[in-house]
């Protein structure tokens, strides 16, 4: 099990890295030309700037249970058919049950803004709270796949 990260635009990188050095997991960031991380226990790799660059590389690395963080619902998709565990920012796992309606409403809010329609954005991230929640899941995870 390792756990690899979407990093473009993620707010738990180094959470993410503190909880898998704890587990003395793997931890890959994966990111695009545009962000610079680097951590001593994690392996970053940066792939060159382009539409769905980062997901496609890290689709090609995952593997069976796998841990991957992201809040990108197509991304979330392609590795659910991996069958890797697929967590957001904010503690969400997405599962067979529910990437269904996650695409399904990214396809109907696409569609509502492309004909000049508006919606409302969602709320501000509350650092504390969703920390706390997303650092839940990647435990709760973790500790019941190292069984």
């Amino acid at each position: 099990m390792r756990i690899l990260i979407d990093a473009d635009g993620c707010p738990v990188v180094q959470n993410t890295i503190n909880i898998g050095r704890k587990y003395n997991l793997e931890v890959i960031i994966i990111c695009d030309t545009s962000h610079i991380f680097e951590n001593e226990y994690a392996k970053t790799i940066t792939v060159s700037k382009g539409a769905d660059s980062v997901d496609f590389a890290l689709v090609n690395m995952i593997k069976k249970s796998d841990i991957v963080i992201t809040q990108d619902y197509g991304l979330a998709a392609m590795c659910l058919a991996k069958e890797a565990f697929v967590i957001n920012q904010n503690g969400l796992f997405y599962t067979k049950d529910n990437i269904d309606a996650l695409l399904l409403f990214r396809h109907t809010a696409k569609k509502i803004r492309n004909s000049g329609g508006r919606l409302k954005g969602n709320a501000k991230r509350n650092k504390a709270v969703q920390d706390t929640a997303f650092e839940k899941s990647l435990t709760e995870c973790i500790e019941k796949n190292l069984k």
